[in-house]
């Protein structure tokens, strides 16, 4: 994790010996919005979506996350009750830290604090990125969007393009971009016809990211 990658190898160890893993099939609930925050987690392997439930009652997923990825919160970090969420997309490992473990970690390593301080406030400007988006951007620009990001997290390039590894139907792109299933469809299959992209049932092969990033109204690599 991020917090610890600068603490010796002793103290890691001491640190990992508080987690403990636990294991979740795909859709399975991890907490829900509103449960007290008692927890923060590691992905050990599989991944994890947070996802936050409109007034209209359709589901957002905030963020995907991958082997390596924290989540969750609790009082410390500012959070009484979980304010989004997380179900694992795949079958998951997770290691779990609770609340009295993590502050007693930062009691003892300032160090620690400052870096946890920089890594939440980044996610917040993240999440204020996503929520724009999803607010003031064309339908077309919201799914381009959302394919860029996955694409910069999960692609791995291959000869017919940059392939997400990852689950990915059109349900999965919808609570991406708060958008329709049908309107999904639409577009990614003239983002197909236009060699943007290439898709399958439950996949996606990004073949111009330059173009994808252009439809997204993001700024070039």
């Amino acid at each position: 994790m991020p917090f610890f990658s600068a603490l010796p190898l002793e103290t890691i160890e001491a640190i990992n010996s508080r987690f403990r893993a636990r294991d979740f099939m795909p859709d399975e609930v991890v907490y829900f919005a509103g449960d007290p925050a008692a927890h923060l987690y590691v992905v050990a392997v599989g991944n994890v979506k947070l996802v936050r439930h409109s007034p209209s009652g359709q589901d957002v997923t905030l963020d995907v996350l991958a082997p390596g990825d924290f989540f969750g919160s609790f009082a410390l970090l500012g959070d009484r009750h979980y304010p989004d969420t997380a179900q694992a997309q795949t079958p998951c490992c997770l290691l779990e830290l609770d609340a009295s473990d993590f502050k007693a970690i930062l009691e003892s390593h300032p160090s620690v604090t400052l870096k946890v301080l920089e890594l939440v406030a980044g996610r917040l400007v993240d999440a204020h990125e996503v929520i724009h988006h999803l607010s003031a951007s064309p339908v077309e620009a919201r799914v381009a969007a959302a394919l860029t990001r996955l694409a910069e997290r999960f692609g791995e390039q291959r000869p017919e393009g940059l392939v997400i590894q990852m689950p990915l139907s059109r349900q999965d792109v919808a609570e991406l971009t708060g958008m329709t299933t049908e309107t999904v469809s639409r577009v990614m299959s003239r983002l197909r016809k236009q060699g943007v992209i290439d898709s399958g049932r439950e996949w996606v092969s990004i073949t111009d990211p330059d173009r994808l990033r252009d439809i997204a109204g993001l700024k070039p690599r």
